[in-house]
């Protein structure tokens, strides 16, 4: 939600901040509202799974009616904060309940599809932010984020995947997909995504911008690198876990975050 902004270098201005702030809030609630109900729907799966049966759905102690009503209240809550921010927010946070709807509904059967459309509402967050802000999205940008979060789907389901037979009953596309398969799927999208962030490093302006976008290759790169090799044990399943709990990872994520702002200050 704060990367496009912080992309922009517009994201310390007070404005532009009154207006992500409670975007964040709002996709927050959206996606509170997706995963209750998507947890509602697969509750019975999820019983069957070594981890997701500890969800509260799939535990019972919660019912599936109180899930779904909570999910509703959730995200009628986000698009009402949207629709406050603004109409072109309100029609990313229509879009993101839409994928996410349909994820739950149809798309998550479809092997392939569904792991674009698990890419696709980490897409619809970047670009959610770029319209609380109000800033343009950069075609470069934009790649960069669907093919990093194509990464990210495709790991995730591989994890999945090699976690143990029990976990192929828990997602029927599973028992479509090989563990080859999705490591090809994200050694293409990794490729991609650095290969982007290169060309939009490359086109940095000023000598200044120049040194510091330069200079954020390496940990960019090196953080893919590291991901893909943690892909390769098996993790991912959880993300985020993923890119916080590893050292390397979280020193690589620091070490690009400073640089890219740097050449984002220095570029403005």
């Amino acid at each position: 939600m704060f990367l496009a902004p912080a992309a922009a270098g517009v994201l310390t201005q007070e404005a532009v901040l009154l207006r992500v702030i409670p975007a964040f809030v709002a996709f927050c609630l959206l996606a509170g509202g997706t995963y209750l109900i998507n947890d509602a729907a697969d509750s019975e799966a999820d019983r069957r799974h070594p981890t997701k049966r500890l969800r509260p759905v799939a535990a019972g102690r919660i019912s599936k009616r109180t899930a779904v009503v909570a999910g509703v209240v959730l995200l009628l809550a986000g698009l009402g904060i949207s629709a406050a921010v603004s109409t072109v927010l309100l029609g990313v946070a229509i879009a993101y309940v839409a994928l996410t709807a349909s994820y739950t509904l149809w798309l998550k059967h479809i092997a392939v599809v569904d792991i674009v459309a698990v890419a696709g509402c980490h897409v619809l967050r970047a670009l959610a932010g770029g319209a609380a802000a109000g800033v343009a999205i950069s075609s470069w940008f934009l790649i960069v984020v669907s093919f990093a979060s194509l990464l990210v789907a495709a790991g995730k389901r591989h994890a999945e995947l090699t976690g143990g037979g029990a976990r192929i009953s828990t997602r029927a596309t599973l028992a479509v997909y090989s563990p080859g398969f999705l490591r090809r799927v994200w050694m293409i999208a990794a490729g991609i995504a650095i290969a982007a962030y290169v060309i939009w490093a490359a086109g940095a302006r000023g000598d200044d911008a120049a040194l510091w976008a330069y200079l954020s290759m390496l940990p960019f790169c090196a953080g893919i690198a590291r991901y893909t090799t943690l892909l390769d044990t098996g993790a991912g399943e959880t993300p985020e876990a993923t890119l916080v709990q590893d050292r390397v990872m979280v020193l690589s994520l620091g070490a690009w975050a400073v640089l890219f702002m740097a050449g984002v200050t220095f570029g403005g």
